[in-house]
């Protein structure tokens, strides 16, 4: 195919060059003589659009420019640069069209992207496409939809008309000059973008994501949180530096080792107390549970890294002790770093203590690369919603309930015989919360916003806060009546989308959400401000836990004068540096991590007739798919031990199992069941369950009651449900960087 392009480009580029009528050429003559400024006023407007996009209003756009001319100036120079390399091609138009369209296109997703969150399109949201397009089937309508297809298929065909038909430059291009003159432009452009950092105009530190894309523009700060990523290494560092900040850290206390509580984290989603707004009013209060529990229990405002967005921040820094100011501008720990290396946490740390950790999320197992980051942070299990039966539980705009989370959260504490650790990640207070009303009788009325929308999406919001309260009263009775020493820390991941400034609040700033630490161990309460990266070591203190490095230097060095520089010497030597605080030698790695903490089996399949079976087994959730021969069939879910499919015609010798398909869009499946061969021993009799022999990928019979995965998502096969290695092989345990598997279930990534 490529050939052919290439063959019949060539054969265009030979043919002899159409004489233009003397006004065209004159025109070209002109565009060709004034190309440069030409292409600056193409950019200014073109950065006007994306601006436009941005901000969605003609009037504000025009005010950015009034405002901030040389800001706006500088993000068109940007623009520009990128477009100096078309003067080195004759088709120099069809370059410049194409590189002001995939400039275009970043805007236009920016603006999709702003219509679902607070924070606009950044770096590390290009690194992933799957979730790109969640988002984009999340927040775009049908319409909306078939509009983004209809205009890239458009484009697609205008580039292809513009390859062959635009104006072809016919001087002589000196090359001498040419690529001089476009290094020189780049190297006066680095040296404006010096000049307005020094100046102030520009900064390369975001305190607040969103503010920053209004004030220093859309295509400069898609730039920053590109390509400025990780943590910068800290002056001095070194092996000696490391070795005096452990010394001044020194003894923490001595952790006893016997009769730990069951620790479980529960992080609510975009959840604060909305009585804090000045000018809201409410038909009754909200949260009547946060704030009788809050006047018993330890509690205080908790600082969060964002606002709006950005979840698994928050939860990164509350799991690690870790603070993201250190890392660049809209970054995402969990989109880089961690997806690679394994990292210190909570889960690590109580596993030297012998406790189980697991993680429990009402939302689908991929969004933010969660599925891999908890085996890099030390997790035994995952159970996402995709191994959740209450599936169709889900508030007015289909966000799963808080409340189905109780009986996983007991099921993770039902796991071990030994203390558990369990995160807890929420999310039916996710936006985008809707401009009408949506709840026939809503339990909590509001007044005082500012407009009819804004009205229904606060009191939408408060409804569902105001079930999540009633979610933490039912978790606490329900840890509390199992009997076993407990505590529970809640906190609100970040403020809602609703566009709240610090004024707009009677106490706290919109990067302070709530907390409270719950437990039954009789422990003192105290009122206390914290930052989310000091949770775990606050926690950890109550109990008497005095381990990690991260957790114990919090302990001992928050008033230290030298704190947080400490703390980022500390982050970089254990994520970039030479890990001088562990000897050189890092001693976590991936853990061999479980999808779902009760394993899915397969046990039979029923024949009904030619067409149609019954699947039966356990544990089996909405998401559950028959798969046969790695091909997986649309599949009715009737109840956790039965499983419907019609359509398909299985015949004797075909492999089968269960695969859990995500529920993020992707068709991919998270992991497998047992395989099992159809129509081995007794024929198979409608109405009945035909015998299922368990068969190893050689054709021998499995007696030893192990699994055997055919659906390895790279084609192989492994022998083992512990085993998820690349290759196929019979080592147990052993894993690669991108499979996990235990518990029955063979996972895939």
């Amino acid at each position: 195919m490529i050939r052919k392009v290439r063959e019949l480009i060539r054969k265009h580029a030979e043919k002899p060059v159409r004489e233009l009528d003397p006004r065209t050429q004159k025109i070209v003559d002109f565009c060709n003589k004034y190309a440069l400024i030409l292409q600056f006023i193409a950019c200014f407007l073109l950065y006007f659009v994306i601006e436009w996009l941005h901000r969605k209003s003609f009037g504000q756009t025009v005010r950015y420019f009034d405002e901030r001319t040389k800001v706006y100036l500088y993000n068109t120079m940007l623009i520009y640069t990128t477009m100096l390399p078309a003067f080195m091609f004759r088709r120099r138009f069809f370059v410049r069209f194409l590189i002001g369209l995939f400039w275009l296109i970043l805007g236009i997703a920016n603006g999709i992207v702003l219509a679902g969150r607070v924070t606009p399109l950044t770096g590390p949201d290009m690194s992933t496409v799957s979730e790109a397009m969640a988002v984009v089937t999340k927040y775009v309508s049908e319409t909306g939809l078939i509009l983004i297809v209809a205009g890239l298929i458009a484009a697609a065909l205008l580039l292809i008309f513009l390859l062959f038909k635009a104006p072809v430059y016919r001087g002589k291009r000196n090359f001498k000059i040419i690529v001089p003159g476009i290094l020189v432009g780049i190297l006066a452009f680095s040296g404006l973008t010096r000049l307005l950092l020094h100046a102030r105009q520009l900064s390369s530190y975001f305190g607040n994501i969103a503010f920053a894309y209004q004030d220093y523009g859309f295509p400069y700060c898609l730039g920053v949180t590109l390509f400025q990523t990780g943590i910068d290494e800290p002056d001095n560092y070194s092996e000696e530096l490391i070795d005096e900040i452990m010394n001044e850290v020194g003894d923490t206390g001595e952790t006893i080792k016997d009769d730990f509580p069951n620790i479980i984290v529960v992080q609510l989603e975009s959840f604060f107390d909305n009585t804090d707004v000045k000018w809201l009013n409410f038909s009754d209060d909200p949260l009547p549970n946060w704030h009788e529990l809050s006047s018993q229990y330890s509690s205080g405002f908790y600082q969060v890294p964002t606002v709006g967005a950005g979840t698994v921040n928050t939860e990164f820094e509350t799991l690690t002790g870790m603070s993201l100011r250190y890392f660049g501008p809209g970054e995402y720990p969990y989109k880089g770093v961690l997806k690679k290396e394994a990292c210190e946490s909570a889960p690590f740390v109580l596993a030297d203590l012998g406790y189980s950790s697991h993680a429990v999320h009402n939302n689908y197992a991929t969004f933010y690369s969660r599925k891999t980051v908890y085996a890099n942070l030390g997790f035994n299990d995952f159970t996402s919603n995709e191994y959740m039966s209450d599936q169709d539980q889900v508030n007015e705009i289909g966000w799963m309930r808080d409340e189905c989370l109780i009986p996983y959260i007991g099921d993770a504490l039902d796991a071990t015989e030994n203390q558990d650790f369990v995160t807890v990640i929420s999310v039916q207070g996710h936006g985008a919360y809707p401009t009408e009303d949506v709840i026939e009788e809503p339990a909590i009325t509001v007044t005082g916003a500012a407009t009819a929308e804004k009205t229904s999406q606060w009191e939408y919001y408060t409804n569902q806060i105001h079930e999540m309260d009633r979610f933490v009263k039912d978790l606490i009775e329900y840890v509390d009546d199992r009997g076993e020493p407990s505590i529970i820390l809640f906190y609100g991941d970040h403020l809602p989308t609703m566009g709240l400034t610090d004024d707009d609040l009677k106490k706290g700033t919109t990067y302070q959400t709530s907390y409270l630490m719950w437990d039954n161990l009789g422990l003192k309460r105290k009122r206390k401000d914290i930052c989310a990266y000091q949770a775990m070591a606050e926690l950890f203190k109550k109990v008497g836990i005095h381990e990690g490095t991260i957790f114990n230097f919090h302990q001992s060095m928050q008033q230290n004068e030298l704190y947080l520089y400490d703390l980022q010497t500390l982050q970089y030597d254990i994520l970039y540096g030479e890990k001088y605080v562990y000897g050189q030698s890092m001693p976590y790695s991936k853990r061999v991590m479980a999808m779902g903490v009760k394993p899915i089996v397969l046990d039979s399949v029923e024949k009904v007739n030619d067409h149609t079976y019954y699947i039966h087994g356990s544990n089996f959730t909405q998401s559950s798919r028959l798969t046969v021969n790695d091909e997986y069939y649309e599949t009715s879910f009737i109840s956790d031990d039965t499983l419907l499919v019609t359509g398909v015609t299985l015949e004797n010798g075909d492999w089968i199992n269960v695969g859990q398909l995500s529920n993020s869009g992707s068709g991919k499946i998270l992991s497998h069941t047992n395989t099992i061969v159809y129509g081995i021993g007794t024929p198979t009799v409608p109405g009945s369950a035909g015998e299922m022999l368990q068969m190893n990928p050689d054709g021998t019979q499995n007696d030893n009651g192990q699994t055997a995965d055919a659906g390895n998502a790279d084609g192989n096969q492994t022998t083992d449900a512990g085993n998820s290695d690349g290759n196929q092989t019979a080592d147990t345990g052993d894993v690669n960087e991108d499979k996990t598997a235990d518990a029955g279930n063979n996972n895939e990534n």
